[in-house]
């Protein structure tokens, strides 16, 4: 098997016949608390309203998902795990980590742009609680597709291996998200830039090339 033949989303377990309904309710939820943050507009909605909307108890709501922040943390990681997925052939296509990662962050750049509404809360719970939901809540793929990535780079003596891939696909998603945050923060500037300066921040580094 070649590099670019294993480069590819490891299978997910089948989680069994209550998780899967367990999972199965949560994706409800969520896509129902979705549907009323686009109708009415996130800041509008409540807790309630989502309960009702989606034919629950609130008490079943709040076991499942404490705040409306979670709701759309879960659909935005459905959605993002999807968007992943879909692009894996096109990585397979690309010969190097670096032209890889750019075809990765592009798409991202076009997904964030769709929904930079949502972005603030979403990375303000994200960055909140990013080790409590894990267990919980599916994520969206994406470090476990950076470490893929980078094990395929450094078995091909494109990067370094000294360090492990999931030690550098820790530090290239908090580049990433970073990216976004200062996106967020700078109205009128382009997100793709921002990955841009990531992505040569990461392979580079920062210190100043000799003359």
């Amino acid at each position: 098997m070649s590099a670019t033949e294993s480069l590819s989303p490891a299978p997910a377990a089948d989680p069994g016949r209550r998780e899967r309904k367990r999972l199965q309710t949560l994706d409800h939820l969520a896509r129902t608390a979705f549907g009323l943050f686009e109708a009415q507009g996130y800041d509008a909605v409540t807790m309630e309203q989502i309960a009702a909307a989606a034919d629950v108890a609130k008490g079943t709501l709040y076991n499942h998902f404490p705040v409306k922040e979670a709701l759309l943390a879960h659909h935005l990681h459905g959605e993002l795990a999807a968007s992943l997925a879909a692009l894996w052939p096109a990585l397979r296509a690309l010969p190097s980590f670096a032209a890889r990662l750019t075809r990765i962050l592009r798409a991202s750049a076009d997904w964030s742009e769709s929904h930079r509404a949502y972005l603030g809360p979403y990375l303000r719970y994200r960055l909140a609680h990013a080790q409590s939901d894990a267990a919980r809540h599916p994520r969206s793929g994406l470090q476990p597709a950076y470490a893929s990535l980078i094990a395929e780079a450094q078995a091909a003596g494109q990067l370094r291996a000294d360090l492990s891939a999931e030690q550098l696909a820790h530090h290239l998603q908090f580049l990433h998200l970073g990216a976004m945050l200062r996106w967020l923060d700078r109205p009128g500037a382009s997100l793709r830039d921002e990955y841009d300066a990531a992505l040569s921040l990461f392979l580079g580094g920062a210190a100043k090339e000799a003359p």
